[in-house]
């Protein structure tokens, strides 16, 4: 019997390659997500294609008190469930003082309170059966902050920080925690990634980011080619030094 794993955010972008990364791997699979009806295109396409069981769900993450339900609706439909993927988020961009602040709140809302709903929710489910696994799709801007989306930055900060938290408090009880941070990926969902540096298309990203799950590495940043020592690198960099470089290239 194949393992069970769930994924918020599975209609497109990252969630979406997971999905067909997993599914190629032999994994039943459990979707949620707004559009239902890409949902339901993917799920037979895969079912399709490997022979392994998907069950759908419409989820707005943003709706967080709805997301137990939703949650626990895709495990009962597959039985135990193996490992939870959260990844289900939006970017947003703008300037500070423009006095308008339902960017930042839908933003802190999607990527903060919607993810931790679902990381709460399977908890629940994990503490219960005895084991599982949590994964959190953040974002290399967790650690290099992107102005003009100070309100993504954090949040994707404050996912990382908060699920490295919880590894620490689930660690005797048999639940494993990866963060993921990816960095350029090129979805359907980010039109223009072309002109960044380093991008590499989502079946790429995914095929990296299962084999960092099935390891149950705890933080992996996707590719870690350059992005890794660039972490290193700008940790030593002073931040007067971080600001004149930015400034200097900010329109």
């Amino acid at each position: 019997m194949g393992k069970n794993v769930i994924i918020t955010g599975a209609s497109s972008g990252i969630g979406e390659a997971l999905a067909r990364a997993f599914a190629a791997k032999g994994y039943n699979l459990g979707l949620a997500a707004r559009r239902t009806d890409k949902l339901e295109v993917l799920a037979r396409a895969l079912e399709d294609a490997h022979g392994v069981k998907v069950v759908v769900t419409a989820l707005d993450v943003q709706q967080d008190e709805t997301v137990p339900d939703a949650i626990n609706a895709l495990a009962q439909g597959l039985g135990p469930v193996d490992i939870v993927v959260a990844n289900a988020g939006i970017t947003g961009v703008r300037r500070s003082g423009s006095g308008d602040l339902s960017v930042d709140k839908a933003v802190f809302q999607t990527n903060i309170i919607g993810a931790v709903a679902t990381l709460d929710a399977a908890t629940r489910i994990f503490k219960a059966q005895g084991f599982g696994h949590l994964v959190g799709i953040s974002s290399v801007s967790a650690f290099f902050p992107i102005p003009g989306s100070a309100a993504y930055s954090s949040s994707k900060a404050a996912l990382t920080n908060y699920m490295n938290a919880m590894r620490l408090e689930l660690a005797k009880k048999k639940i494993a925690v990866t963060v993921i941070h990816p960095g350029f990926i090129k979805t359907d969902i980010a039109p223009g990634m072309d002109k960044y540096p380093f991008v590499i298309e989502a079946d790429a990203a995914a095929k990296q980011m299962l084999a960092a799950i099935e390891a149950k590495k705890t933080n992996v940043i996707v590719p870690a080619m350059p992005w890794k020592p660039v972490k290193g690198l700008i940790s030593l960099v002073p931040d007067s030094l971080m600001t004149m470089l930015v400034t200097r290239f900010m329109k």
